[in-house]
């Protein structure tokens, strides 16, 4: 089982990866980040993608759907930003965030790496 540090540096190994977050959408606080920099501010992001996670949540319990968010995809003109809630035991109200160079990326691979990555993560 990896840790959060563990998980975020493995994230940071996603082909195009720009940045990382472990985000408690309860909160909309990041619990570890890795990389970003002046183009990409991890913790403003992590406070913008919970207002994301909540949305998608309360239209899904408008609509009566009984299903689990596996993924959100957000495509820019240069970037993919991806959001993975966990499901592992114990992990409620997180999610895993990731920001990807859209010209360096491959979106199926880091979708299935990040989804690896989640089931391997012990919060």
């Amino acid at each position: 089982m990896a840790n959060t540090e563990t998980a975020l540096k493995e994230s940071m190994t996603i082909e195009g990866a720009i940045g990382a977050a472990l985000v408690d959408y309860t909160s909309g606080m990041a619990l570890g980040t890795i990389g970003g920099g002046k183009e990409l501010d991890l913790n403003m992001a992590a406070a913008g993608n919970t207002d994301v996670v909540r949305a998608k949540l309360r239209t899904m319990e408008m609509l009566g759907l009984k299903e689990d968010i596996e993924d959100i995809l957000i495509t820019l003109g240069s970037q993919y930003h991806m959001i993975r809630l966990l499901k592992s035991r114990g992990s409620n109200g997180l999610f895993l965030y990731l920001a990807l160079d859209n010209k360096r990326a491959n979106l199926a691979m880091a979708r299935h790496q990040l989804k690896k990555i989640e089931a391997e993560l012990d919060v």
